[in-house]
């Protein structure tokens, strides 16, 4: 029964391994719920209580379908990057109305079903050379531990130098720093769920130091009727509206690719041709989440990166998938409680499952410097462009033109020629 649902075979996998994997990948990724009202909210029309709502259902939706459809321990919600873009960008910046954006996000969700169902996405993901591969990976661990580091305030803004190392004695960043010590102890130890423990005590840690803040229990959750299918049809002819929707293509086709290809490698989920398994199933998740979220109203459901959170926990099946989503239905009525864990008690999960999404560059040929020269292109870029596609886009790119460059025309696939010329387009005119 559970392997015809989840994928989950008895004597391979533990039920309690896979749902305390859930749980940790949910509070990883909880910060969503937090971020997107408050971006959200931003706009007229749109409030926050409502947003609230659309987020949890957009990825209650979306790790339902990964976890029965593809059958794999990944989450999906609103992505970040995605939502500043929409907000900040679209909205803000070139003044477009939300519900604009929203029927881009919508148009981009149904491209999505139809390049899956012709296995144009997995035709791409196979297109990536494996030392690439091996790198985003990599890429994607530095990505994270980023995220961490700046989530607890270790790392901060600096107008001088871009970053700089925060007040890592008091306050949210010497909150951050205790909990990747316990963390990191408790993992070291081989601790059951030793994530999970780390952020729970580094929360309780953070109440008398005064971050962890007391919001409440229980709330019913808000309609969202104000949000709910406010398409702008008139305009979706527009040279605007196809700009919109290739940019909103680009963004997330690339950061699934390469959250997919990072975490499944880290995991093992790869067959002897270095091929995902069920990666097609894994896209249609992400596809039909996408245009679920944009009908919810909310910005593109992606597969997110802190998914490895789960999986360095042990998930490997879509019973993780089901257990975040069974988390997220939890919090449409107990919000207040999940959101008074601060950013600072996740943050040490994220650092620890940093370092190990890096594992697979140790499997990078690095004597061969047309392999080694575009894979570190793609994992430098990742962090410091803070960003998963330009990482791999600029990656492919450098690889494609250094062996052009250097005659070895027998590892270059027409494919890789093709996503090359695309990408360098993309980079010119969106």
């Amino acid at each position: 029964m559970l392997n015809k649902l989840f994928g989950f075979v008895k004597g391979e996998h533990k039920a309690r391994t896979e749902i305390v994997a859930g749980i940790t990948t949910f509070l990883t990724m909880s910060y969503i719920l937090a971020v997107n009202p408050a971006m959200f909210s931003q706009l007229d029309g749109m409030p926050a209580g409502a947003v609230f709502t659309a987020t949890a259902l957009a990825a209650i939706i979306g790790c339902l379908m990964m976890a029965f459809w593809g059958k794999l321990p990944f989450g999906l919600a609103p992505g970040m990057g995605l939502n500043a873009f929409f907000v900040y960008t679209v909205c803000m910046a070139m003044g477009y109305a939300w519900q604009f954006a929203l029927t881009a996000v919508f148009i981009e969700g149904l491209i999505f079903i139809l390049l899956t169902i012709t296995n144009v996405r997995e035709a791409i993901v196979n297109a990536i050379p494996i030392n690439l591969r091996y790198a985003i990976g990599g890429g994607i661990g530095l990505f994270i531990a980023f995220i961490g580091v700046q989530n607890a305030g270790i790392i901060v803004n600096n107008d001088a130098t871009l970053v700089a190392l925060g007040d890592i004695t008091s306050g949210s960043a010497l909150l951050g720093l205790i909990g990747l010590l316990i963390t990191g102890l408790l993992y070291v130890k081989n601790v059951r769920g030793a994530m999970l423990i780390g952020i729970l005590l580094t929360t309780i840690i953070g109440i008398p130091m005064g971050i962890t803040e007391y919001r409440g229990v229980v709330s019913m959750p808000e309609s969202i009727e104000p949000i709910f299918c406010q398409f702008q049809w008139s305009d979706i002819w527009s040279l605007d509206m196809l700009v919109m929707v290739f940019t909103f293509l680009f963004i997330d086709m690339f950061d699934t690719v390469g959250t997919l290809i990072g975490v499944c490698t880290r995991a093992g989920l790869v067959n002897k041709e270095g091929k995902i398994e069920r990666l097609n199933q894994a896209f249609m998740a992400d596809a039909i989440a996408t245009t679920a979220g944009a009908v919810l109203g909310t910005s593109t459901t992606t597969t997110y990166v802190e998914s490895a959170a789960g999986v360095a926990q042990g998930g490997r099946t879509g019973m993780t998938a089901f257990a975040i989503a069974c988390c997220f239905a939890i919090t449409l009525f107990f919000s207040p409680l999940f959101l008074s864990i601060p950013s600072a008690a996740t943050a040490p999960v994220l650092i620890i499952v940093g370092l190990l999404m890096l594992e697979p560059i140790c499997k990078i040929d690095f004597s061969d410097y047309t392999e080694s020269i575009p894979a570190f292109i793609c994992i430098i870029l990742m962090p410091l462009a803070y960003s998963i596609s330009d990482g791999i886009l600029i990656g492919l790119i450098a690889y494609v033109l250094l062996n052009l460059l250097c005659g070895k025309f027998k590892k270059l696939t027409p494919a890789m020629y093709i996503l090359a010329i695309l990408f360098i387009l993309k980079y010119i005119f969106i």
